[in-house]
C-alpha cells in the first residue's frame, strides 16, 4: 500500500493522491461544530487538469500521497503548443503541452529555471521562480498632465502577456512581474 496522509498533516501546499488523481491544497479549514464531530473544508486543486473543488473530510480521513517528483529544468524553446525543458544533470529533454503550462506560458522565457512536477514519471506542470524579469515591448506612452492616483495603462511584454502598469512605464522598460498572480510589481534597472 502506498505512503497516507490523514487531515492533520494537512497544511497549504500540500499534495495529495484521491481516485488515482493528485491534488494540491489550495485552503484548508479545520471545523469543530458544538455537536458531531470535526472536519476539514479544502479547496484543492488537480495537478493534471488544473480543476479547483471544494472537499470536505472527516477529521481522522486519510488520503494516499502521491507518487511525485519535482525536477530542476530549463525551458528551452517552444514548439507550436508544446514547451521543450531539459533536466539540468542528465540532460533529457521533456515537452509539456499549453494545457499544462497553465498561467506559466504567460511568464517563461528562454533558458528560465523552472520545476518540473512529475507524477508516476509523466510531466504534468511547472512551477515558475516568483517573480520574472520581462521586457515591455509595447505600450502607449503615458500623456502629460494625466496624474490620476493609481492610473495605470496596459503594457505588452516579450512574452506577449499583457499587463496593467503605472503610467511612468515606457517601452524597452524591464520590469518585475509577480508569476502567481501576474501582476506588475516594480520595474527594474535594466
Amino acid at each position: 500500500m502506498a505512503e497516507t496522509l490523514d487531515t492533520s498533516a494537512f497544511r497549504r501546499g500540500l499534495k495529495i493522491e484521491i481516485d488515482r488523481e493528485p491534488w494540491e491544497i489550495i485552503e484548508f479549514q479545520h471545523v469543530k461544530p458544538g455537536k458531531g464531530s470535526a472536519f476539514v473544508r479544502t479547496r484543492i486543486k488537480n495537478l493534471m487538469t488544473g480543476r479547483t473543488i471544494e472537499k470536505t473530510f472527516k477529521s481522522g480521513d486519510v488520503v494516499g500521497k502521491p507518487d511525485i517528483d519535482e525536477r530542476e529544468m530549463q525551458f528551452l524553446y517552444r514548439e507550436g503548443e508544446h514547451y521543450n525543458f531539459m533536466d539540468n544533470k542528465n540532460y533529457e529533454q521533456t515537452f509539456l503541452t499549453a494545457e499544462q503550462m497553465g498561467d506559466a506560458k504567460n511568464f517563461i522565457k528562454d533558458n528560465t529555471t523552472t520545476h518540473i512536477l512529475f507524477f508516476n514519471g509523466k510531466a504534468i506542470g511547472v512551477t515558475l521562480p516568483n517573480s520574472m524579469d520581462l521586457k515591455v515591448v509595447k505600450c502607449d506612452p503615458g500623456i502629460r498632465g494625466d496624474t490620476v492616483s493609481g492610473a495605470t495603462k496596459p503594457a505588452e511584454l516579450e512574452t506577449g502577456y499583457v499587463v496593467n502598469v503605472p503610467l511612468f512605464i515606457n517601452e524597452g522598460d524591464t520590469l518585475r512581474i509577480d508569476t502567481r498572480s501576474g501582476e506588475y510589481l516594480t520595474r527594474v534597472a535594466g
